[in-house]
């Protein structure tokens, strides 16, 4: 279903979670569940995966994950903002030690001038940290699946650089 450079990453991500004893809840909007989906394809997940939350709406945002509605109202549901209250809000939901957060517009449709098909932010939160770390991506030049398989890779490599080597630190 996945693969094998996607396949690797979350292997990757499931190992070293795995051995910090740590857990990862996913939220996601324009990957509808393919970045928990990609993880789960991995045995042993279970030890790991804790939950996903696919909030495809900006009803399920606030709803499931405590985004403001006034946030998503005065920047969007594809911003910054709303990657960072969506992990946040996955962090507080499950009680789990890392979250990744994905919004943005798969397209074909959906673009505007100043937020593009391809454009996606993803947003990593820990329980360990006040706030998320957030990066812009803007796959433009990509059809809808190419824009949601870069977002799935970009999330899973994101959730590898979040500060596994010293988890005690802090």
């Amino acid at each position: 279903m996945f693969d094998e450079e996607l396949i690797t990453i979350a292997n990757q991500v499931i190992k070293e979670f795995d051995d910090a004893n740590l857990t990862v809840v996913t939220a996601e909007s324009c990957t509808g569940g393919l970045i928990g989906g990609c993880l789960t394809a991995v045995a042993g997940s279970s030890k790991v995966f804790d939950r996903g939350f696919i909030t495809y709406t900006n009803e399920a945002k606030t709803e499931m994950l405590d985004v403001k509605k006034t946030l998503i109202d005065e920047h969007g549901a594809v911003s910054a903002q709303v990657a960072s209250e969506m992990a946040i809000g996955a962090i507080a939901k499950s009680g789990s030690n890392a979250a990744v957060a994905v919004t943005g517009i798969a397209g074909p449709g959906g673009g505007t001038e100043t937020k593009p098909v391809g454009l996606v932010y993803i947003a990593v939160a820990t329980s360990e940290e006040e706030g998320a770390f957030v990066e812009d991506f803007n796959f433009s030049d990509m059809n809808r699946d190419e824009v949601r398989r870069e977002t799935i890779k970009e999330a899973l490599e994101m959730l590898l650089g979040y500060g596994l080597d010293d988890p005690e630190e802090s």
